[in-house]
């Protein structure tokens, strides 16, 4: 396991995510050139130390799985544009992929603020990281923002052998708490992308109904270059942009 070093802030304008440090965490930063997107949508993937909420994070930004992963310093960051079935233009995802270890609880509960949009992870073969999951959704809750929208996964679904956590339990703590459930595999990609994406679709809808606003700071949106009222415009094109996209991490 290694430290990053403390008080450096680190970005890299390649197409591939290279890790960087900043208020003394390990992160990834993807930068973007003549990507134009519409909204920004801040994310956090939460849940017990070892049920692989970094190789998520990894398998869903570079579409491969790690099998060795060094245990999450503080958090982790990494980003990448989405395309949903509502949506004009694209949608940037910004993902924090905070650590589970009690130590770094104090570090991690600041990156709850702004969130509008978390993953609470749950390995289904070790039956204590499901009963934890309560606790990291009341903690969640306390101190984010009332619209955060809160997918409960359950991940390492390749390893059915192993299962001590039904499906059927997992979907009925979602529906009695008010969130969506999806059961994932980092290692295989399965519903890796449908997790990430069904959480968007439901903050992009209360975008556009208004339940958000979105010139709330601690809302965990930001609008991006592009309006959709210009795509229609422009013929239902997303306009092109050359300059580069600005990291805000």
């Amino acid at each position: 396991m290694t430290l990053a070093a403390s008080g450096r802030k680190k970005c890299y304008n390649l197409g591939l995510p290279k890790l960087g440090t900043v208020h003394g965490t390990q992160h990834s930063v993807l930068k973007f050139t003549g990507m134009a997107f519409s909204y920004l949508l801040k994310f956090i993937i939460i849940g017990d130390t070892g049920v692989g909420k970094s190789c998520l994070l990894l398998q869903f930004t570079d579409k491969r799985f790690q099998p060795v992963h060094d245990l999450t310093i503080g958090v982790e960051f990494g980003a990448r544009l989405v395309s949903l079935p509502s949506s004009q233009a694209p949608i940037k995802l910004q993902i924090w992929d905070t650590a589970g270890q009690e130590s770094f609880r104090s570090i991690t509960r600041s990156y709850y603020r702004g969130a509008c949009g978390a993953l609470l992870v749950y390995d289904i073969t070790r039956r204590e990281s499901f009963a934890h999951v309560i606790k990291w959704l009341e903690e969640a809750r306390s101190h984010s923002n009332p619209e955060l929208v809160v997918t409960l996964v359950g991940n390492k679904a390749d390893m059915e052998s192993k299962r001590s956590v039904s499906i059927a339990e997992g979907k009925e703590f979602a529906d009695k708490h008010g969130l969506l459930f999806a059961e994932t595999s980092a290692k295989t990609a399965e519903e890796v992308e449908q997790a990430f994406i069904k959480t968007a679709a439901v903050i992009y809808e209360k975008i556009k109904s208004g339940q958000i606003d979105t010139t709330n700071e601690d809302s965990g949106i930001k609008e991006g270059m592009i309006r959709e009222s210009q795509i229609l415009q422009s013929g239902g094109r997303a306009p092109s942009h050359n300059a580069p996209w600005k990291c805000s991490c």
